[in-house]
């Protein structure tokens, strides 16, 4: 082989490394915008006078924040999964008001549930009963949420339960609320059922502001007067306020006393009976679209 032969594949051996490496270069840099810009879902579900959150961390664990009332939150959620989805990895059954579970019978019917966590408030209601019913013929996992548990979704996104911190089961439902915050990177989100007053004071007492402040705000019990208190509301000192209800229900909701706490704090509402289902995808930057 001559030497200007041996020069000429070097020369084309040194090209190709080189196109190699300028290739990896370009696959580790999307790979890495890809990996800084996997997104968490959030959407509060329109099923009338109740609560549904669905929440889809960035690497696609699936958690449910109550059911709503029955036969509502198919619909809904079916905007937000796919149709060829038939598992959910957790519910969270904030109270067991009909409102919050009584959606339980289409989910356990369509969805495979990982398991459920409820704050261990009690009603002898028949909805009540039969859930309980049946997350034991199903053998689902059956836990009480409280203080200082963390449940990691995955992709970095986090649960932290703030509430019950103590036993509920003798409290009124309202009261006993499974209160929690949900973070990815430098977004966070307060997610409160129908908790009262007295929930939101002993939560301000165990907390600082700094571990309270969050970015968005479910508003207690549909917006109701008996939560929200100002205190509660300045801590979190939400840019957004999430409020689930029905058009023209019967309770007044949201009441104004609640509508001008937060407008006092500059947040702004956002409502399932003027808007419909709300979907929210946030990237770990900290950047959030809303839909």
């Amino acid at each position: 082989m001559s030497e200007q032969h041996e020069v000429y594949i070097k020369k084309y051996w040194s090209i190709i490394l080189l196109f190699l490496l300028f290739v990896l270069n370009i696959f580790l840099f999307c790979f890495d915008w890809q990996s800084s810009h996997r997104v968490l879902t959030f959407a509060m579900l329109d099923v009338g006078q109740g609560d549904a959150i669905f929440i889809e961390s960035p690497t696609g664990t699936q958690v449910l924040f109550d059911l709503g009332p029955p036969r509502q939150i198919l619909g809904s959620l079916s905007s937000v999964i796919s149709p060829f989805d038939r598992s959910i990895d957790a519910l969270i059954i904030t109270n067991p008001d009909a409102d919050h579970l009584g959606g339980f019978t289409d989910i356990l019917k369509n969805y495979k549930v990982g398991v459920v966590l409820e704050s261990g408030a009690l009603t002898d209601s028949k909805i009540y009963q039969n859930f309980n019913e049946e997350i034991k013929k199903q053998n689902i996992p059956d836990i009480l949420a409280r203080r200082g548990m963390r449940l990691n979704i995955g992709g970095g996104a986090y649960i932290d339960i703030l509430f019950p911190d103590r036993d509920v089961s003798e409290w009124a439902t309202n009261e006993g609320s499974v209160v929690a915050r949900l973070t990815y990177g430098k977004n966070s989100i307060m997610l409160t059922g129908d908790a009262t007053a007295k929930t939101e004071k002993i939560i301000l007492s165990e907390n600082s502001q700094a571990e309270l402040k969050s970015d968005i705000l479910k508003v207690g019990h549909h917006g109701s007067r008996t939560s929200t208190i100002y205190s509660f509301a300045k801590a979190v000192s939400p840019t957004y306020a999430l409020i689930s209800l029905s058009k023209d229900n019967t309770y007044g909701h949201p009441h104004k006393e609640t509508l001008d706490t937060l407008a006092s704090l500059g947040a702004k509402v956002l409502r399932t009976d003027l808007l419909g289902t709300i979907i929210i995808k946030c990237d770990i930057m900290g950047i959030c679209e809303i839909n």
